[in-house]
């Protein structure tokens, strides 16, 4: 039970408001930087396109469709045909929009929109090879289960460290291309090109956790097997969904907060006398880009240090409740004796709320507390170091829990021994540490360099130059 309210509260809720929260923050860069280069029609361009996006994603739901006992490859395939139309439509959309606003060149505008379209569904299949179980790098996983839980944390562990390769080349060659194309203008508004169809893909990333709950409820209805063998199959295809939409949110993380980190750059230089200089080889004494970009780059560190002990702490007290009910004779079927169901979600609501006081707390904290002591171009050190860690950092956690996590489904399914087997159990064992790693810690680390990018750039008239 408490299993599906966690489903519904960190797969739908907690990802949707970090997309959202990507969502906002990209149209805010763009509006931000697009006043000064193109005046009000800078500002309005991203709203049109994310207006254009809402319509096209609603479009590109009519497009989801297979037929009756189909395998996971035409699943997923129907589920990508909806991205890809919506994709399509607000190409279209935007050749219309654009030369409408009377931009002086607005081909190299709309490719950047374009390639950011382009790039978020790339990154999206970058991570679906990564955590797939139709691919390679899983079905490694699921052999070194053969050597014990040892040898699956470290090949997860690898698996995860090769998967950020993908998405930060393609989100590299998108940032040049964009700056090479339209400046830094370019860099914010392919942020907004990427999550333009945010509908379609939170949707396709709230399909796992919809079918994740269907089997626990199959499960404690204690249908026919074939059911919960059917949402098993259908769960691992959610396993990839939600990892791909975990990739799409990292991607577009890192061009939010970049678009956020010029914005704030632009704010604080004051007047054209006094531009804001992050040279990390300048050897004045007033130079702190260096020391910010060493504690910019500790703060993701110590975010999911916190993150991952608040897990294991809630797990823990869950454990001992659940130790004290089955003292009481809940499994013997004493009389009188029930489950109790509500005192595990208050368990973990409470804790939830108590452990991210930390953290909260850290990510607001730090830009304000060295913005002020120790100025602005810190500060830039500081968000160019969080951006870099904390991105890299949450590629890697994702992807390795979600390869974990379908390692064990797929040696359920038959592989290595199958359920029950000794693979299976050292399958479980990398699937445990994975949860925290792509349910907490990957995607926390996301709102944590935007939300350290926002706080900066709200500041930013405190610390004006000049």
């Amino acid at each position: 039970i408490a299993d599906c309210v966690g489903d519904n509260v960190g797969d739908i809720a907690g990802m949707g408001a970090d997309l959202f929260e990507s969502y906002v923050g990209s149209i805010i860069a763009a509006s931000s930087l697009g006043l000064d280069i193109y005046g009000l029609n800078g500002v309005a361009l991203p709203l049109y396109i994310s207006s254009a996006g809402i319509l096209c994603s609603i479009f590109g739901t009519y497009f989801v469709h297979t037929k009756e006992g189909a395998n996971q490859e035409e699943l997923l395939k129907a589920l990508r045909s909806g991205t890809a139309a919506s994709s399509l439509l607000l190409v279209i959309c935007v050749g219309f929009i654009l030369p409408t606003m009377g931009f002086d060149a607005p081909m190299p505008i709309y490719c950047v929109i374009v390639l950011g379209l382009v790039a978020g569904i790339m990154v999206g299949s970058a991570t679906e090879y990564c955590t797939s179980d139709a691919y390679g790098p899983v079905q490694s996983i699921a052999k070194s289960a053969e050597t014990g839980p040892a040898t699956v944390l470290i090949r997860g562990l690898a698996v995860g460290m090769f998967s950020t390769i993908p998405p930060i080349v393609i989100v590299t060659l998108l940032i040049v291309v964009s700056l090479n194309l339209a400046g830094v203008y370019g860099v914010a508004i392919s942020a907004v090109g990427m999550l333009a169809t945010l509908g379609i893909t939170l949707a396709t990333d709230a399909y796992g956790p919809v079918v994740d709950n269907a089997g626990g409820i199959a499960e404690m209805a204690e249908l026919d097997p074939i059911v919960r063998e059917r949402t098993d199959a259908l769960d691992a295809l959610g396993n990839t969904t939600a990892a791909t939409g975990k990739g799409f949110a990292i991607a577009s993380a890192i061009l939010t907060a970049l678009s956020l980190l010029v914005a704030f750059q632009k704010d604080v230089s004051g007047d054209g006398e006094h531009a804001l200089v992050a040279d990390i080889v300048d050897t004045s004494s007033t130079n702190m880009v260096m020391p910010g970009l060493l504690i910019g780059a500790l703060t993701p560190y110590v975010f999911s240090g916190f993150t991952m002990l608040a897990v294991g702490k809630s797990a823990g007290a869950v454990i001992e409740e659940v130790r004290r009910q089955f003292r009481l004779g809940l499994i013997e079927g004493s009389d009188g004796i029930k489950p109790d169901y509500a005192a595990c979600v208050h368990i973990v609501t409470k804790a939830s709320l108590k452990e991210m006081i930390a953290p909260g707390m850290l990510s607001i904290a730090i830009p304000v507390v060295f913005g002020l002591l120790l100025g602005p171009q810190c500060l830039v050190g500081i968000l160019t170091g969080g951006i870099i860690s904390g991105a890299l950092m949450a590629i890697m956690m994702s992807n390795a829990g979600g390869a974990w996590d379908n390692c064990k489904k797929y040696i359920e399914g038959g592989a290595f021994g199958g359920k029950g087997s000794e693979c299976h159990k050292a399958a479980v064992v990398g699937d445990t540490v994975g949860d925290p790693f792509k349910d907490t810690s990957g995607p926390a680390l996301n709102i944590l360099i935007k939300l350290m990018s926002i706080v900066s750039l709200v500041m930013a008239p405190v610390l004006k130059l000049g």
